[in-house]
């Protein structure tokens, strides 16, 4: 790392503002790590499939998905061969079901092109359906070890807030990278990502027990903008749910996983019997997306 004037700190370079920095959150995070069962393994489809299910969903509602999913698709071949409609009964209850078509296209990519082994290079990552600089760096830290600094939502917080300014996105990989302590990427993103979970979080964080207050230029300064929800990266709050066409269409697919539906059953799982101009667009919307499938009248699992 080269040594530069600081925006952070005056009159510190970089390295020692970084050493301070990643110093303190790794000794941190040596005793309060989460145990997490993808943390506990190097496999790289284990790895890969625990990332985009965390995508926009909770740790807690991820981790009996992802044993069940695991033990029934436990290599790219298995996923790349079996119906979507099987991948799609499994995923039902995390979310966003995109995800799970999309992990199932790169699944068969990585079978026909990559001879069964989830790649290794970013570019090759950057080229599977559905993923982007977040998951294609994850695997690349922890199942193959490279130096690369992760960014999710947590991370960006953070960053952003010991700034003290809004990054846009390329800005706030450049910092990221620059707090990379080579030799320890799988260590320093865990403990990073954790930090944002459980310290720096998004509503009320809990700057009293943080390891790098002095540090932090916000430190959650009544009179001072928290520079976080503007900065590329961080979670912005997602629309009510409830009542939501996402609601609906769950409901639908729920419906579907057991039995073979008619257009008047689709409509009621979706309890859109007012509306049917409504129903229409999002069982339009489902068939689009490759979620259902309709023949004969009825409409199932792909």
């Amino acid at each position: 790392m080269t040594a530069k004037t600081c925006g952070l700190l005056r009159h510190v370079s970089n390295e020692s503002l970084n050493d301070q920095i990643t110093t303190a959150l790794l000794r941190w995070g040596s005793s309060e790590l989460r145990d997490l069962p993808w943390r506990r393994t190097n496999n790289a489809w284990c790895v890969f499939v625990s990332e985009v299910m965390l995508q926009q969903t909770s740790v807690a509602r991820v981790l009996p998905k992802y044993e069940a999913f695991i033990e029934r698709f436990p290599t790219p071949q298995s996923l790349a061969e079996a119906s979507l409609g099987d991948a799609l009964a499994l995923w039902h209850g995390l979310g966003y079901p995109r995800r799970c078509r999309n992990l199932q296209a790169s699944a068969q990519m990585i079978h026909a092109h990559h001879g069964g082994e989830v790649p290794d290079t970013l570019e090759a990552m950057l080229a599977l359906p559905g993923v982007g600089a977040y998951t294609a760096r994850a695997v690349l830290s922890f199942a193959y070890r490279q130096d690369v600094a992760v960014v999710d939502t947590n991370v960006a917080r953070i960053i952003a807030r010991m700034t003290g300014a809004p990054l846009k996105a390329r800005e706030l990989q450049e910092r990221a990278d620059e707090l990379l302590p080579m030799g320890l990427s799988w260590e320093w993103n865990q403990v990073m990502m954790d930090f944002g979970a459980r310290i720096c979080v998004a509503r009320s964080p809990k700057c009293s027990q943080c390891v790098v207050q002095d540090i932090c230029v916000w430190r959650g300064g009544p009179d001072s903008p928290d520079p976080a929800p503007a900065t590329a990266g961080t979670s912005k709050p997602q629309s009510r749910f409830e009542g939501s066409d996402r609601q609906a269409r769950g409901r639908a697919m729920k419906a579907a996983i057991k039995n073979e539906l008619s257009h008047a059953d689709v409509v009621e799982a979706m309890q859109l019997e007012h509306d049917p101009a409504r129903a229409q667009r999002l069982i339009e919307s489902l068939l689009s997306d490759g979620l259902l499938s309709h023949d004969k009248g009825l409409f199932t699992l792909p």
